[in-house]
């Protein structure tokens, strides 16, 4: 038995209406995503030619802005609060603890000495800025590993 085709695939016009609805569901799409709030603070952390990475004690991360407003788990801390927590991990811990510094390019050395002061006062002797790895472009011809 044979069977008729009467279906003609990609013989008449294409219609352009369902391509432009697409395209305009997409320009929406990324139309409000890009107002969408990302929550957080943000902190441009300068770039540096040596990087360490990771770190062999407990630590206690902290963020400072370029204000001074320092920042630990997520939220914002007085510095008197941020001394407390500091000095229960140094109790809570026998090995020594080590205070990870997010700081924005911005901060003084007068911000992070007293940073560090405030750790000192606290027991805390080990400190790690963290850094940006420099990005270097590569010469032409010349392939990175």
């Amino acid at each position: 038995m044979k069977f008729q085709r009467n279906a003609r695939i990609l013989r008449n016009q294409m219609d352009i209406a369902p391509f432009g609805g697409m395209f305009f569901c997409l320009l929406i799409f990324l139309v409000l995503t890009a107002l969408v709030y990302t929550p957080g603070v943000e902190i441009s952390l300068p770039t540096s030619d040596s990087m360490v990475s990771g770190v062999e004690f407990p630590a206690l991360s902290v963020a400072m802005t370029s204000t001074g407003q320092l920042y630990s788990q997520n939220a914002p801390i007085s510095e008197t609060n941020f001394w407390k927590r500091l000095s229960e991990e140094k109790q809570s811990h026998q090995d020594p603890v080590t205070l990870v510094v997010y700081a924005d390019k911005a901060v003084t050395l007068e911000q992070l000495n007293h940073l560090r002061d405030l750790a000192y006062s606290a027991g805390i002797e080990h400190l790690s800025q963290q850094v940006l790895p420099r990005i270097y472009d590569s010469p032409a011809g010349i392939s990175k590993p």
